[in-house]
């Protein structure tokens, strides 16, 4: 009866054991997975933080962007202003030398009549 006993224990003691070691193994794998999943998490904060640097670069530059578009529309409006002067001007001169080419063939009439009545004079 004794010896049942102890073959009992001896088996019991046994499977503890193997229970023990399986036990040992299955928390050294949940730690090598939690280490794992803790990386794993530092690595997604990092990449987290590099994505919201870059959007602020970007965010920079749209707004670089931005005023750089103003500044050129703005710039473009005053182009076209002077552009409208130039036009303005150019049909200015345009009229002055229509003005100039008839005052100029008035002159030229008035002239002739002058050369014509002068002609009619002679001095001796």
């Amino acid at each position: 009866c004794f010896a049942v006993v102890a073959s009992e224990v001896r088996s019991l003691a046994q499977r503890s054991a193997d229970a023990a070691k399986e036990i040992k193994t299955l928390i050294s794998a949940s730690v090598e997975r939690v280490e794992s999943g803790s990386r794993l998490v530092n690595e997604a904060g990092e990449t987290m933080n590099e994505i919201v640097g870059s959007v602020g670069q970007v965010t920079g530059i749209m707004q670089e962007i931005a005023a750089a578009s103003s500044e050129q529309s703005g710039s473009i409006a005053e182009v076209s202003t002077a552009i409208s002067h130039l036009d303005q001007l150019t049909q200015q001169n345009a009229a002055l030398v229509e003005e100039s080419a008839a005052a100029a063939e008035a002159l030229k009439q008035q002239a002739e009549r002058l050369a014509a009545a002068v002609a009619g004079f002679r001095l001796n």
